[in-house]
Protein backbone atom coordinates (compact mmCIF):
# COMPACT_ATOMS: atom_id res chain seq x y z
CA UNK A 1 0.00 0.00 0.00
CA UNK A 2 1.45 3.34 -0.89
CA UNK A 3 2.30 5.96 1.76
CA UNK A 4 -0.08 8.63 2.29
CA UNK A 5 0.64 12.15 3.06
CA UNK A 6 -2.32 14.58 3.55
CA UNK A 7 -1.61 18.13 3.30
CA UNK A 8 -3.43 20.48 5.02
CA UNK A 9 -4.05 23.81 3.06
CA UNK A 10 -5.68 26.38 5.43
CA UNK A 11 -7.85 27.66 5.51
CA UNK A 12 -6.55 30.62 8.22
CA UNK A 13 -9.22 31.45 10.87
CA UNK A 14 -11.36 27.58 10.29
CA UNK A 15 -10.13 26.28 13.66
CA UNK A 16 -6.44 25.87 12.38
CA UNK A 17 -4.45 26.74 15.34
CA UNK A 18 -6.45 24.93 17.74
CA UNK A 19 -5.91 21.49 15.25
CA UNK A 20 -2.31 22.51 14.54
CA UNK A 21 -1.36 22.72 18.85
CA UNK A 22 -3.29 19.22 19.37
CA UNK A 23 -1.48 17.87 16.06
CA UNK A 24 1.89 18.93 17.97
CA UNK A 25 0.86 17.85 21.61
CA UNK A 26 0.35 14.41 19.83
CA UNK A 27 2.92 13.85 18.26
CA UNK A 28 4.60 11.43 19.44
CA UNK A 29 1.70 9.65 20.66
CA UNK A 30 0.74 9.61 16.97
CA UNK A 31 4.22 8.21 15.32
CA UNK A 32 3.83 5.41 17.59
CA UNK A 33 0.73 4.51 15.49
CA UNK A 34 2.03 5.05 12.15
CA UNK A 35 1.45 8.97 11.67
CA UNK A 36 4.83 11.21 11.46
CA UNK A 37 3.62 15.36 11.78
CA UNK A 38 7.11 15.93 11.45
CA UNK A 39 7.56 19.97 12.36
CA UNK A 40 10.94 19.00 13.46
CA UNK A 41 12.25 21.47 16.21
CA UNK A 42 9.72 23.59 15.16
CA UNK A 43 6.06 24.01 17.12
CA UNK A 44 4.66 24.25 13.46
CA UNK A 45 4.80 24.43 9.81
CA UNK A 46 5.05 27.99 9.16
CA UNK A 47 8.69 28.46 7.99
CA UNK A 48 8.62 25.84 5.88
CA UNK A 49 4.82 27.28 4.57
CA UNK A 50 5.84 30.56 4.09
CA UNK A 51 9.06 29.17 1.92
CA UNK A 52 6.98 27.18 -0.17
CA UNK A 53 4.54 30.39 -1.19
CA UNK A 54 7.54 32.46 -1.62
CA UNK A 55 5.83 35.88 -0.45
CA UNK A 56 7.82 39.09 1.65
CA UNK A 57 5.68 38.58 4.63
CA UNK A 58 7.28 41.20 6.59
CA UNK A 59 10.80 40.75 5.68
CA UNK A 60 10.94 37.13 6.49
CA UNK A 61 11.23 35.63 2.87
CA UNK A 62 15.36 35.54 3.26
CA UNK A 63 15.37 34.18 6.60
CA UNK A 64 13.07 31.19 5.93
CA UNK A 65 14.58 29.74 2.58
CA UNK A 66 15.30 26.28 2.22
CA UNK A 67 13.00 25.61 4.82
CA UNK A 68 10.74 23.74 2.78
CA UNK A 69 13.12 21.50 0.76
CA UNK A 70 14.57 20.73 4.53
CA UNK A 71 10.77 19.80 5.70
CA UNK A 72 10.51 17.29 2.87
CA UNK A 73 13.75 15.44 3.17
CA UNK A 74 12.59 14.82 6.98
CA UNK A 75 9.49 13.58 4.96
CA UNK A 76 11.13 11.26 2.69
CA UNK A 77 13.35 10.06 5.49
CA UNK A 78 10.80 9.25 7.52
CA UNK A 79 9.25 5.40 7.91
CA UNK A 80 5.50 6.41 8.77
CA UNK A 81 2.91 5.33 6.54
CA UNK A 82 0.75 8.22 6.70
CA UNK A 83 2.42 12.03 7.17
CA UNK A 84 0.75 14.67 8.44
CA UNK A 85 1.31 18.47 7.25
CA UNK A 86 -0.92 21.26 8.02
CA UNK A 87 -0.63 25.08 7.73
CA UNK A 88 -3.22 27.98 6.73
CA UNK A 89 -0.62 29.69 4.84
CA UNK A 90 -0.71 26.64 2.10
CA UNK A 91 -3.96 27.93 0.92
CA UNK A 92 -2.21 31.01 -0.60
CA UNK A 93 0.74 29.04 -2.84
CA UNK A 94 0.29 30.16 -6.19
CA UNK A 95 -0.06 27.15 -9.35
CA UNK A 96 3.89 26.94 -10.23
CA UNK A 97 4.74 26.39 -5.87
CA UNK A 98 1.51 24.15 -5.61
CA UNK A 99 2.91 22.06 -8.34
CA UNK A 100 6.31 21.75 -6.52
CA UNK A 101 4.65 21.09 -3.74
CA UNK A 102 2.88 18.00 -4.98
CA UNK A 103 6.33 16.94 -7.26
CA UNK A 104 8.00 16.97 -3.71
CA UNK A 105 5.88 15.00 -2.11
CA UNK A 106 4.88 12.69 -4.23
CA UNK A 107 8.20 11.55 -5.14
CA UNK A 108 7.11 10.28 -8.67
CA UNK A 109 4.08 8.46 -7.86
CA UNK A 110 5.24 6.47 -5.17
CA UNK A 111 3.56 8.92 -2.61
CA UNK A 112 -0.03 9.28 -2.43
CA UNK A 113 -1.02 12.66 -1.88
CA UNK A 114 -4.00 14.35 -0.15
CA UNK A 115 -5.29 17.43 0.59
CA UNK A 116 -7.37 18.73 3.13
CA UNK A 117 -8.96 22.33 3.89
CA UNK A 118 -10.88 23.56 6.45
CA UNK A 119 -13.63 25.77 5.68
CA UNK A 120 -16.29 28.22 7.34
CA UNK A 121 -19.11 30.31 6.48
CA UNK A 122 -18.19 33.16 4.52
CA UNK A 123 -19.87 35.74 7.54
CA UNK A 124 -18.26 34.63 10.87
CA UNK A 125 -14.49 33.89 8.56
CA UNK A 126 -15.00 37.98 7.28
CA UNK A 127 -15.58 38.99 10.93
CA UNK A 128 -12.92 36.52 11.83
CA UNK A 129 -10.05 37.92 9.24
CA UNK A 130 -11.21 42.18 9.86
CA UNK A 131 -10.23 41.52 13.30
CA UNK A 132 -6.70 39.86 12.83
CA UNK A 133 -6.32 42.77 10.38
CA UNK A 134 -6.83 45.26 13.22
CA UNK A 135 -4.25 43.21 15.27
CA UNK A 136 -1.87 43.75 12.77
CA UNK A 137 -1.41 47.53 12.29
CA UNK A 138 -4.38 48.44 10.16
CA UNK A 139 -6.86 51.25 11.14
CA UNK A 140 -9.87 49.86 8.51
CA UNK A 141 -13.32 49.88 9.12
CA UNK A 142 -15.19 46.94 9.09
CA UNK A 143 -17.84 48.44 6.58
CA UNK A 144 -14.97 49.63 4.53
CA UNK A 145 -13.27 46.26 4.95
CA UNK A 146 -16.56 44.64 4.11
CA UNK A 147 -17.24 46.24 1.06
CA UNK A 148 -13.38 45.53 -0.33
CA UNK A 149 -14.07 42.47 0.22
CA UNK A 150 -17.44 42.22 -1.37
CA UNK A 151 -16.19 43.92 -4.46
CA UNK A 152 -13.03 42.00 -4.41
CA UNK A 153 -11.10 45.08 -5.35
CA UNK A 154 -7.40 44.55 -6.21
CA UNK A 155 -6.16 45.56 -2.72
CA UNK A 156 -3.47 43.17 -1.33
CA UNK A 157 -5.45 42.37 1.66
CA UNK A 158 -8.77 41.91 -1.00
CA UNK A 159 -6.68 39.65 -3.26
CA UNK A 160 -5.16 37.36 -0.15
CA UNK A 161 -8.21 37.27 1.58
CA UNK A 162 -10.09 35.40 -1.40
CA UNK A 163 -6.33 33.57 -2.54
CA UNK A 164 -7.08 31.57 0.97
CA UNK A 165 -10.76 31.82 1.23
CA UNK A 166 -12.26 31.23 -1.92
CA UNK A 167 -12.80 27.57 -1.76
CA UNK A 168 -13.68 26.45 -5.16
CA UNK A 169 -10.35 28.77 -6.30
CA UNK A 170 -8.18 26.47 -3.47
CA UNK A 171 -9.33 23.25 -4.31
CA UNK A 172 -9.71 23.64 -8.22
CA UNK A 173 -5.48 25.25 -7.49
CA UNK A 174 -4.73 22.27 -4.98
CA UNK A 175 -6.67 19.59 -6.26
CA UNK A 176 -5.87 19.89 -10.06
CA UNK A 177 -4.27 16.93 -10.61
CA UNK A 178 -6.10 14.54 -7.53
CA UNK A 179 -9.06 11.87 -7.85
CA UNK A 180 -11.67 13.87 -6.20
CA UNK A 181 -11.46 11.43 -3.61
CA UNK A 182 -8.17 12.23 -2.81
CA UNK A 183 -9.19 15.91 -2.11
CA UNK A 184 -11.47 16.43 1.26
CA UNK A 185 -13.25 18.99 2.67
CA UNK A 186 -13.60 19.74 6.33
CA UNK A 187 -16.32 21.95 7.65
CA UNK A 188 -16.58 24.08 10.38
CA UNK A 189 -19.45 23.69 12.76
CA UNK A 190 -21.57 26.56 14.04
CA UNK A 191 -20.55 29.03 16.89
CA UNK A 192 -21.55 26.95 20.07
CA UNK A 193 -20.40 23.47 18.83
CA UNK A 194 -17.80 21.75 20.85
CA UNK A 195 -14.12 21.91 19.76
CA UNK A 196 -14.31 18.17 19.47
CA UNK A 197 -16.59 18.38 16.72
CA UNK A 198 -13.91 19.96 13.98
CA UNK A 199 -11.47 17.64 15.69
CA UNK A 200 -13.04 14.08 15.04
CA UNK A 201 -14.06 15.45 11.34
CA UNK A 202 -10.57 16.11 10.43
CA UNK A 203 -9.27 13.24 12.23
CA UNK A 204 -12.07 11.04 10.19
CA UNK A 205 -10.30 12.39 6.81
CA UNK A 206 -6.46 11.41 7.87
CA UNK A 207 -7.61 7.95 9.70
CA UNK A 208 -6.89 9.31 13.55
CA UNK A 209 -8.31 7.36 16.44
CA UNK A 210 -9.60 9.43 18.97
CA UNK A 211 -7.63 7.33 21.18
CA UNK A 212 -4.54 8.29 19.58
CA UNK A 213 -4.59 12.18 20.78
CA UNK A 214 -5.54 12.21 24.54
CA UNK A 215 -3.82 15.89 24.93
CA UNK A 216 -6.26 18.21 24.42
CA UNK A 217 -5.41 21.96 23.06
CA UNK A 218 -6.57 24.79 25.50
CA UNK A 219 -5.39 27.05 22.10
CA UNK A 220 -8.11 29.02 20.87
CA UNK A 221 -8.37 32.77 18.88
CA UNK A 222 -11.04 34.41 20.51
CA UNK A 223 -12.82 36.99 19.54
CA UNK A 224 -12.57 40.69 19.69
CA UNK A 225 -15.97 42.97 20.81
CA UNK A 226 -16.48 46.16 18.96
CA UNK A 227 -15.04 48.26 21.29
CA UNK A 228 -12.26 46.25 21.81
CA UNK A 229 -11.61 46.79 17.61
CA UNK A 230 -12.09 49.87 17.71
CA UNK A 231 -9.40 51.13 20.45
CA UNK A 232 -6.82 48.74 18.51
CA UNK A 233 -7.83 50.86 15.23
CA UNK A 234 -7.39 54.05 16.92
CA UNK A 235 -4.37 52.87 18.57
CA UNK A 236 -3.24 51.77 15.25
CA UNK A 237 -3.65 55.23 13.79
CA UNK A 238 -1.78 57.00 16.67
CA UNK A 239 1.52 54.54 16.69
CA UNK A 240 1.63 55.47 12.93
CA UNK A 241 3.36 58.29 13.29
CA UNK A 242 5.83 56.60 15.56
CA UNK A 243 7.56 54.47 13.82
CA UNK A 244 7.61 51.74 16.17
CA UNK A 245 9.74 48.66 15.07
CA UNK A 246 6.90 46.11 13.83
CA UNK A 247 8.90 43.17 16.31
CA UNK A 248 7.83 45.85 19.75
CA UNK A 249 4.49 46.13 17.89
CA UNK A 250 3.76 42.44 17.62
CA UNK A 251 4.89 41.96 21.52
CA UNK A 252 3.20 44.81 22.91
CA UNK A 253 -0.09 45.15 21.11
CA UNK A 254 -0.95 42.04 19.48
CA UNK A 255 0.69 39.67 22.12
CA UNK A 256 0.03 41.97 25.60
CA UNK A 257 -2.71 43.95 24.62
CA UNK A 258 -4.82 42.24 21.95
CA UNK A 259 -4.39 38.56 22.37
CA UNK A 260 -3.52 38.50 26.01
CA UNK A 261 -6.13 41.54 27.28
CA UNK A 262 -8.54 42.74 24.97
CA UNK A 263 -9.69 38.94 23.52
CA UNK A 264 -10.72 37.82 27.53
CA UNK A 265 -12.67 40.61 28.58
CA UNK A 266 -16.25 39.88 29.42
CA UNK A 267 -19.35 41.26 27.84
CA UNK A 268 -17.52 41.57 24.47
CA UNK A 269 -19.99 42.41 21.57
CA UNK A 270 -19.72 40.12 19.24
CA UNK A 271 -18.53 41.28 15.29
CA UNK A 272 -21.32 40.41 12.83
CA UNK A 273 -21.97 41.50 9.06
CA UNK A 274 -24.96 43.81 8.89
CA UNK A 275 -28.41 42.27 7.54
CA UNK A 276 -27.70 44.27 4.34
CA UNK A 277 -24.39 41.41 3.13
CA UNK A 278 -26.04 38.58 4.18
CA UNK A 279 -27.93 38.16 0.83
CA UNK A 280 -24.68 38.33 -0.79
CA UNK A 281 -23.10 35.60 2.00
CA UNK A 282 -25.87 33.09 1.33
CA UNK A 283 -24.76 33.68 -2.90
CA UNK A 284 -21.48 32.96 -1.94
CA UNK A 285 -22.04 29.76 0.26
CA UNK A 286 -24.38 28.77 -2.52
CA UNK A 287 -21.67 28.49 -4.75
CA UNK A 288 -19.34 27.20 -2.54
CA UNK A 289 -21.90 24.41 -2.10
CA UNK A 290 -22.73 23.97 -5.46
CA UNK A 291 -18.93 23.43 -6.26
CA UNK A 292 -18.05 21.14 -3.70
CA UNK A 293 -21.37 18.97 -4.66
CA UNK A 294 -20.13 19.24 -8.18
CA UNK A 295 -16.85 18.29 -8.01
CA UNK A 296 -17.42 15.21 -5.79
CA UNK A 297 -14.71 15.71 -3.58
CA UNK A 298 -14.74 14.10 -0.32
CA UNK A 299 -16.80 15.92 2.45
CA UNK A 300 -16.11 15.30 5.98
CA UNK A 301 -18.93 17.41 8.11
CA UNK A 302 -22.23 19.16 6.59
CA UNK A 303 -22.01 21.12 3.69
CA UNK A 304 -25.20 23.26 4.98
CA UNK A 305 -22.47 24.42 8.08
CA UNK A 306 -21.28 27.16 5.24
CA UNK A 307 -24.40 29.19 4.63
CA UNK A 308 -24.46 31.89 7.67
CA UNK A 309 -27.11 31.80 10.16
CA UNK A 310 -29.11 34.24 10.05
CA UNK A 311 -30.45 36.29 13.35
CA UNK A 312 -33.41 36.22 15.04
CA UNK A 313 -36.34 38.37 13.62
CA UNK A 314 -36.30 40.44 16.24
CA UNK A 315 -32.70 40.73 16.74
CA UNK A 316 -31.16 44.33 16.55
CA UNK A 317 -27.78 44.71 14.59
CA UNK A 318 -25.16 46.79 16.55
CA UNK A 319 -22.32 48.35 14.23
CA UNK A 320 -18.91 47.17 14.95
CA UNK A 321 -17.82 50.67 13.98
CA UNK A 322 -19.83 53.04 16.46
CA UNK A 323 -19.69 51.27 19.91
CA UNK A 324 -20.31 53.03 22.64
CA UNK A 325 -17.63 55.39 24.22
CA UNK A 326 -17.67 54.55 27.49
CA UNK A 327 -16.99 50.65 26.04
CA UNK A 328 -14.08 51.67 24.21
CA UNK A 329 -12.55 54.19 27.45
CA UNK A 330 -13.26 50.64 30.00
CA UNK A 331 -10.98 48.44 27.07
CA UNK A 332 -8.38 51.24 26.90
CA UNK A 333 -8.19 51.08 30.77
CA UNK A 334 -7.42 47.35 30.66
CA UNK A 335 -5.29 47.63 28.09
CA UNK A 336 -3.26 50.40 29.72
CA UNK A 337 -3.03 48.41 32.90
CA UNK A 338 -1.55 45.00 30.78
CA UNK A 339 1.09 47.75 29.31
CA UNK A 340 2.08 48.63 32.82
CA UNK A 341 2.21 45.04 33.90
CA UNK A 342 4.29 43.75 31.27
CA UNK A 343 6.80 46.58 31.38
CA UNK A 344 6.94 46.41 34.84
CA UNK A 345 7.69 42.62 34.42
CA UNK A 346 10.78 43.39 32.09
CA UNK A 347 14.28 43.64 33.22
CA UNK A 348 15.22 47.22 31.98
CA UNK A 349 18.04 47.21 28.80
CA UNK A 350 21.62 47.09 29.59
CA UNK A 351 23.44 50.51 30.03
CA UNK A 352 25.85 50.98 27.71
CA UNK A 353 29.01 51.67 28.15
CA UNK A 354 28.41 55.55 27.67
CA UNK A 355 25.92 55.88 29.56
CA UNK A 356 28.26 54.13 32.49
CA UNK A 357 30.71 56.15 31.72
CA UNK A 358 28.70 59.52 31.55
CA UNK A 359 27.57 57.98 35.28
CA UNK A 360 30.79 57.86 36.77
CA UNK A 361 31.68 61.08 35.01
CA UNK A 362 28.46 62.58 37.05
CA UNK A 363 29.64 61.27 40.46
CA UNK A 364 33.13 62.14 40.31
CA UNK A 365 32.26 65.83 39.33
CA UNK A 366 29.34 65.33 42.45
CA UNK A 367 32.56 64.22 44.92
CA UNK A 368 34.57 67.57 43.93
CA UNK A 369 32.17 70.13 44.72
Amino acid sequence: MARKVFLHVGAPKTGTTYLQDRLFHNRVSLEKHGVFYPVGGQPDFFRPALDLIDRPWGGMRKTVHGEWDTLVRRVRRSESETILISHHLFAGARPDRVEKAMTDLGEGGRTEVHIVYTARDIARVLAAEWQDQVQRERKVTFARYLERMQMAKQSRSAAWFWRTHGLPDVLSRWGRNLPPERVHLVTVPPDGAPSEVLWRRFCEVVGIEESWTPIDSDRHNQSLGRAEATLLRRLNARLESQELPREDYRHMVTEVIAKRTLAHRDGRERVTIPPSALDWADQVAESWIEWAELAKVDISGDLEDLRPRRPAADAAWVDPDTPRTKDVADAAIDALVAVVVEAARTAPPPRTVASRAAGVMRRVKGRRT
